[in-house]
């Protein structure tokens, strides 16, 4: 006996045990299942979902992002990534954005829309001593403390260093999400 046949009656031999415990119906939904859970399994997973480094769909913008007048930074407090090494919504290199931040209602001057602004951390790197922003627009009381911008973001991160702050555009605030109109403060 060849060791091709061996291994093809091993195989009908496997194939046919298999068919006697089970049905197809049976087959197709443990596979449906499995299908399933392996298509939501991304978003159950517990990552950093804040580490977009674009903003789509956003309207023209006017203002210098290394400058503590530019309209995201409406609620920021640190050091600007744009004059660390990185950008508005991009940390510097061998920087990690952290897992949290808080949220701010910034108006654009462009198109007079109030948009959602998530402010993530980067932290691994000692502080950035380069352009420090600190603007109070539309922070609120601790109580309140996914749109405080004075807790340290970086404790649920590997490394606690904070080096600096990004201005990440969430998309259009609704009436109900803008905490302050800034245009209406004055």
């Amino acid at each position: 006996m060849s060791g091709s046949n061996r291994l093809d009656e091993w195989a009908d031999d496997l194939t046919r045990r298999l068919a006697r415990r089970s049905s197809r119906r049976g087959f197709v939904s443990r596979l449906g299942t499995w299908l399933a859970g392996a298509a939501i399994a991304p978003v159950l997973l517990p990552v950093a979902r804040g580490q977009a480094s674009e903003d789509n769909g956003l309207p023209g913008e006017e203002g210098d992002p290394k400058d503590c007048s530019y309209w995201r930074y409406c609620a920021s407090n640190g050091p600007l990534c744009s004059c660390c090494g990185g950008a508005p919504n991009q940390c510097p290199p061998g920087t990690v954005m952290s897992a949290l931040a808080w949220i701010g209602t910034c108006r654009n001057p462009v198109d007079g829309r109030n948009y959602l602004i998530a402010y993530h951390d980067c932290c691994g790197k000692p502080a950035c001593t380069r352009c420090y922003c600190s603007r109070m627009e539309s922070e609120m009381p601790v109580y309140r403390i996914g749109k405080a911008n004075d807790v340290h973001w970086c404790s649920a991160n590997e490394t606690a260093a904070l080096t600096c702050t990004t201005a990440i555009v969430l998309g259009p605030a609704e009436p109900d999400d803008a905490t302050v109109d800034p245009q209406k403060e004055s």
